[in-house]
């Protein structure tokens, strides 16, 4: 089983494999106008993390999907991150898992069946983490290998916390390090250090439970998680939906160490390229901005931290709440402020 290596069977890992988001804008753009209920109270109007259906007055269902192709070559590794980061759309939208559904494709002509049970094997033990059960599921015979979830979960819909939500003046609290792009690109090229792997699994499987608990803080206004966009894409994403502008402290972002490294060396994916060619002008980088900085913005991050917009007041609360959950605070990297909806990087 040691022997295979999943990544050869992908053309793209991970969340670097999602449609470019202009792209995606242009297809999403094309579809017919839907049925729009009153208790819909998230759908697809701000690219949100997940769908927000109201239930009663203290009860609103949350559902999303996320799947991808392996973004590492270990069967229960893949599992894990997928697991993991399917789970954080339920915890992004304040919301506490309930159960989850498994999303399975795998070629079964070139995949054993001991591979395909780690990856579902590695998949169930996140879920165990985050005390739900895997309830069911679809799998089909496909080229390429993919998993991932389907996540329900439950919150008060006064508590719902959406990327729209974001004031002027909220303080930017960013939960994770960057750099699971940049390293999942050393990798496949076999540059990746045995403590890179460890740093990159690490972050990839933490889960992003603080979600739930950040519901709870009065002050807390808007929260999304970072994942195939990038920093800058998902922060975009803010923007548009709160109608407000961004100011990014380039110095304060946190970045896994090795990835610090290989990104001064040109290594990224694909993917950061098309995303910023997607989003890049409503980008205003630094005077003198190196290709790496603007390679680190748009690195995309599969399983990534959650992006929080918060009051100045509610900021000790919030990093309390952080460090709680995975033992060390988060990392405050800038502020929303008046304007149109752009991103300024200092």
């Amino acid at each position: 089983m040691n022997e295979i290596k999943l990544t050869q069977f992908s053309h793209g890992g991970g969340c670097g494999c999602k449609i470019a988001p202009g792209v995606l804008s242009e297809l999403l753009a094309s579809m017919p106008a839907g049925i729009v209920p009153a208790d819909l109270l998230v759908g697809t109007d701000t690219s949100d993390d997940a769908a927000v259906y109201r239930l009663n007055d203290r009860q609103a269902i949350v559902a999303t999907t996320d799947f991808f192709t392996p973004i590492v070559d270990n069967p229960r590794d893949f599992g894990r991150i997928a697991a993991t980061n399917a789970l954080s759309d339920v915890y992004a939208m304040g919301a506490t898992p309930i159960f989850a559904l498994a999303v399975v494709g795998m070629p079964l002509d070139k995949l054993p069946r001991e591979v395909i049970g780690a990856i579902l094997q590695g998949g169930a033990e996140v879920c165990r983490e985050a005390g739900i059960p895997i309830a069911g599921g679809h799998s089909i015979d496909v080229l390429e290998p993919i998993y991932g979830l389907v996540g329900l979960g439950v919150v008060d819909p006064a508590k719902v916390r959406t990327n729209a939500g974001a004031r002027d003046g909220d303080v930017l609290v960013l939960t994770k390090p960057l750099g699971i792009g940049i390293l999942s690109a050393a990798l496949k090229k076999g540059l990746l250090s045995a403590q890179g792997y460890a740093a990159m699994i690490q972050w990839t499987t933490t889960l992003n439970r603080v979600g739930a608990r950040l519901a709870d803080i009065e002050g807390v206004h808007a929260v999304t998680d970072v994942t195939g966009f990038g920093l800058a894409g998902h922060l975009l994403e803010m923007c548009r939906g709160s109608k407000l502008g961004a100011q990014l402290r380039f110095a304060t972002l946190p970045v896994i160490a090795e990835a610090a490294v290989l990104v001064r060396e040109g290594i990224a994916t694909g993917a950061s390229a098309r995303n910023w060619a997607s989003y890049g002008q409503d980008l205003a980088l630094m005077a003198a901005a190196e290709q790496w900085q603007r390679t680190l913005l748009t690195d995309p991050q599969t399983s990534g931290g959650l992006l929080i917009a918060c009051a100045e007041s509610a900021l000790e609360a919030v990093q309390a709440a952080i460090s709680a959950a995975q033992g060390e605070q988060g990392a405050v990297i800038g502020r929303m402020v008046a304007g149109a909806p752009q991103l300024q990087v200092e």
